[in-house]
């Protein structure tokens, strides 16, 4: 149950996928500094970033952070990489007490877990009453310029039932979906990179990035899904 569990054995893939979207990123902000934004507003005093990576939202908030933010990840070896406060946890066991978060943001984490409203449960105990939860989830047709040559699998918690998943848990949602171009990839190696970001192997993925013109712009679907206490 640990978020990102295939991080130790390839960090890179995780990367890649960073690199990628940092580089072909177009004209719009990338979805850890959307989430940053909020955390802004919402004038938290403390944050767990839950599946943090190498620390994304770290680099997307001012340094440092305006409010304590700790990570949480799967992930020893991502960890080592992390510019904050941050520890090794199981999604399904946070090793905080009760009530001790006023926000907890799981970025295209939860997918991972088999089941997600474990973590969510776990998420909703470690806030504070009327604390913040910012999940996202990928749509199961991201993407959809890629669709010859490749498809999302179907994950515990795509978009199309993520809300769901968290009202089981918090009651109550609000969600915001996104469906724009987001990346311009300019040539068959970018594409090749996206793919292997994507868990495609790395000669399946060259030879598809033959097989697409470019450059091709990739349409993002997905959605934030965001609940309080």
């Amino acid at each position: 149950m640990a978020v990102t569990p295939d991080h130790d054995a390839d960090p890179e893939r995780l990367r890649l996928a960073t690199r990628v979207t940092r580089k072909y990123l177009i004209g719009a902000r990338s979805l850890h500094e959307h989430i940053a934004s909020k955390l802004l507003r919402s004038a938290a005093p403390r944050v767990l970033d839950l599946g943090c990576g190498e620390g994304a939202l770290n680099v997307a908030l001012p340094d440092p952070p305006p409010f304590r933010l700790v990570g949480a990840d799967g992930s020893a070896t991502v960890l080592g990489d992390h510019p904050g406060p941050c520890v090794r946890a199981d999604a399904a066991r946070l090793p905080f007490r009760d009530a001790v978060f006023d926000a907890v943001v799981a970025v295209n984490a939860l997918w991972h877990l088999e089941d997600p409203r474990t973590a969510l449960r776990e998420a909703r105990r470690v806030l504070v009453p009327g604390g913040l939860l910012f999940a996202t989830a990928i749509c199961r047709d991201d993407s959809p310029e890629l669709a010859p040559v490749w498809r999302p699998e179907p994950t515990p918690f795509d978009a199309e039932e993520a809300p769901a998943r968290v009202c089981e848990v918090f009651g109550e949602v609000e969600v915001e979906r996104w469906d724009a171009p987001l990346l311009t990839l300019p040539d068959p190696a970018a594409v090749r990179d996206y793919l292997i970001a994507r868990r495609m192997p790395g000669a399946q993925a060259a030879e598809a990035a033959r097989r697409v013109r470019t450059p091709l712009p990739v349409t993002r679907r997905g959605a934030l899904v965001m609940a309080r206490r």
